[in-house]
């Protein structure tokens, strides 16, 4: 299992500590360190619409003026794939291949406990 985000993103330390506590085995990409591609976008596209990936509330999306250029899904999956701090946080992707986006504690318990 992969955890997707960045160090210092709360919700991404959540997630790896959920993990950890449960003796989960898991792997962290940051993705300052090691950028995902759109081959990886795509692969998370496969399971999920690109608004439950795609970040509107951060900082990023507010300091490239996305919302001004009225995005498709087209376009917001070309930006994900430019812009990996557009993607929200954290992505989980199991060794199944499912994605889950966001830290839910009781949807990890549901799912991995």
């Amino acid at each position: 299992m992969k955890i997707y985000g960045i160090k210092n993103c709360d919700t991404f330390r959540k997630a790896v500590k959920f993990f950890t506590s449960h003796n989960i085995n898991h792997e962290t990409v940051d993705f300052r360190e090691t950028p995902v591609g759109c081959d990886t976008i795509d692969r998370w596209l496969n399971h999920l619409p690109v608004d439950t990936l795609f970040n509107t509330r951060g900082t990023t999306y507010r300091t490239l003026k996305l919302k001004e250029m009225g995005l498709d899904e087209s376009g917001k999956r070309t930006w994900l794939c430019k812009e990996n701090m557009l993607i929200k946080r954290p992505v989980v992707e199991t060794d199944d291949g499912d994605v889950i986006v966001g830290y839910n504690e009781t949807l990890y318990k549901e799912r991995f406990l």
